[in-house]
């Protein structure tokens, strides 16, 4: 396990091939409350109303900054959004709170942006939670570091995080995607720790999974991604790095919150169920990559799923597609929830 001053030791959780309860366990300490803000997602709407436990910003509250094409000489700073994902994340247990920030987004400047739009202060964060190594989760880091300067944060990650990696689609040349240095993270004095076990932060309440069981059956992973490994180019559809994190809201159940979900959402829920032994699941937010025709025709077994494992609310994002969020809305209407950047989820 780890915690903020970046001492890490493994979990010992059993190996499992189906929906049993494990043998072992991992004492989750609920918490009073968490409350997620999405600091960058593919959608930004100044006009969306409230709903349920999503508060959402209001478009007279956006800040002011200066421009000459407008009598006063100024405008309202709007929300950024892009193809990716972050997530500021702030837990309450016991009258303290603590602050971490789940993924960066896709551009260096779009995460900080936002941050200082919301009037997030960039100092009060603990820790850095990367879901994994794609760009669109990583890149903010670079104006991050900008903006706090050298910083001995956690940052969590899996240690397949530093792959090289490219996406073959037929009728394309391959597109090699961006690899995070691990010099320029070192070199910014980041605390880099990586497992592949399940650990956790700020004294056992916030439970980083991982790499996550692959029980489903029908969640492929990322079939078009290859990685380079001594001198050639390997498939690698598993994304074996892909991490979530696990909250025990008391009286609640669990908060379950992915990045792209590329271990698959319903391998992920189920796999925070058998880890904590806490089978009520009362929110699922993020990415459920379920966009495009190889995920598309997998929407209804996933719905299906979900509709097993019961959450409360359902706040699918970034990655999960029109399709999958039509579908979701449709057979979720009570737990369904649209995402936009500012969105904040107090659960």
């Amino acid at each position: 396990m780890c915690d903020t001053a970046g001492s890490v030791e493994p979990v010992p959780v059993a190996a499992v091939s189906e929906e049993t309860e494990p043998r072992l366990t991992i004492p989750l300490e609920p918490v009073d409350g968490i409350v997620i803000t999405t600091l960058i997602d593919n959608v930004t709407d100044m006009l969306a109303v409230n709903q349920g436990p999503a508060i959402r910003p209001f478009i007279g509250d956006a800040r002011r900054r200066p421009s000459a094409v407008f009598e006063d000489d100024w405008t309202r700073e709007g929300l950024i959004a892009e193809h990716g994902f972050a997530a500021l994340i702030t837990v309450t247990a016991g009258g303290s709170t603590h602050r971490l920030l789940f993924d960066a987004g896709l551009s260096p400047d779009g995460l900080v942006s936002n941050m200082r739009a919301l009037g997030v202060d960039l100092g009060s964060i603990e820790a850095i939670v990367l879901s994994h190594g794609h760009s669109d989760h990583t890149a903010g880091l670079d104006g991050f570091i900008r903006a706090v300067g050298r910083t001995s944060l956690p940052v969590m990650i899996h240690p397949e995080f530093w792959s090289r990696r490219r996406l073959v689609i037929p009728g394309h040349d391959p597109v090699e995607l961006p690899t995070t240095s691990r010099s320029a993270l070192e070199g910014a004095g980041f605390t880099i720790i990586e497992d592949r076990q399940p650990s956790f932060l700020f004294g056992g309440s916030v439970l980083i999974t991982g790499e996550v069981d692959r029980t489903s059956g029908f969640e492929p992973g990322f079939p078009p991604q290859q990685a380079l490994r001594d001198g050639r180019w390997e498939p690698d559809p598993l994304v074996l790095d892909d991490q979530a994190l696990i909250v025990h809201v008391r009286g609640k159940g669990l908060v379950v919150l992915t990045g792209c979900g590329h271990a698959g959402v319903v391998n992920i829920t189920r796999y925070a169920r058998r880890l904590t032994g806490v089978s009520q699941v009362h929110a699922v937010v993020g990415g459920f990559h379920l966009g495009g025709p190889l995920f598309e025709p997998l929407i209804p077994q996933v719905c299906a799923e979900l509709e097993r494992l019961s959450p409360a609310v359902l706040v699918p994002a970034h990655c999960t597609g029109w399709a999958a969020q039509r579908a979701l809305a449709e057979r979720f209407p009570a737990a369904y929830i649209p995402n936009a950047v500012g969105t904040r989820l107090e659960l």
